[in-house]
């Protein structure tokens, strides 16, 4: 089967199962959002849902944020990985984004990308959620289930983020991008899957696939010394 007719199935299950996936981040504003995701990296998005109610109830605004103390901060996120380098990072952000854009997130990949702690994939989910922006980011398990599905080589998130862009149309992306997650986390998960009962894996996975092929040849040559 193609790439591009193994993307089609895969929407078409994708879009099925998740018709409306919701943002699994807790947040208000493009400001609120911008920290929750920082604070997701190498941290469950449920985690980063306990400790965000009180941290924005203390500090919604970027002036909010940047008059606590990166101790303060850190009360309010212990529990979060990395917590000290985000509360640093964190104030840090909150102080550029008043003096660099007044006060406001910008709508700009570049501009997101030069606040502390702000990578691609932080800055892609921002554009994306907060503006509309098309963008496809990729976490640990699209990047995962890109290669699991054949749909990329798995050699890079850059690669994985190309491929996946190159296989669907902009306006499916922001979509695609949480259904996939939402599915690595209920039926596809790193450890401890069965590709058999898998919706997807089943039939596109490719362990799945080399593993029909091998039977294929061994069928074939018990036939041919017959």
């Amino acid at each position: 089967m193609k790439r591009s007719e193994k993307a089609r199935k895969i929407q078409a299950i994708l879009d099925r199962l998740y018709p409306q996936p919701p943002m699994p981040l807790l947040h208000g504003d493009p400001f609120t959002l911008l920290v929750a995701v920082v604070l997701s990296a190498q941290t469950t998005d449920a985690r980063v849902n306990l400790v965000t109610p009180e941290l924005f109830r203390r500090a919604p605004t970027p002036e909010a944020m940047a008059r606590l103390t990166e101790a303060e901060i850190l009360g309010f996120i212990r529990t979060c990985g990395l917590a000290p380098a985000k509360a640093k990072n964190i104030r840090r952000l909150s102080e550029l984004l008043l003096e660099r854009h007044g006060g406001q997130v910008p709508n700009d990949m570049a501009a997101l990308e030069a606040l502390p702690g702000v990578g691609h994939k932080t800055a892609s989910v921002v554009m994306v959620q907060a503006f509309g922006v098309p963008a496809f980011p990729v976490d640990t398990h699209i990047h995962r289930l890109a290669a699991r599905w054949g749909l990329s080589d798995g050699t890079s998130v850059e690669k994985t983020e190309a491929d996946l862009k190159a296989l669907w149309p902009p306006e499916a992306w922001s979509r695609l991008h949480l259904q996939i997650i939402y599915f690595g986390r209920e039926h596809c998960p790193a450890r401890g899957h069965d590709p058999k009962v898998c919706p997807i894996c089943s039939w596109a996975g490719v362990k799945t696939r080399l593993a029909a092929e091998a039977r294929a040849r061994a069928a074939a040559r018990v036939a041919a010394s017959e």
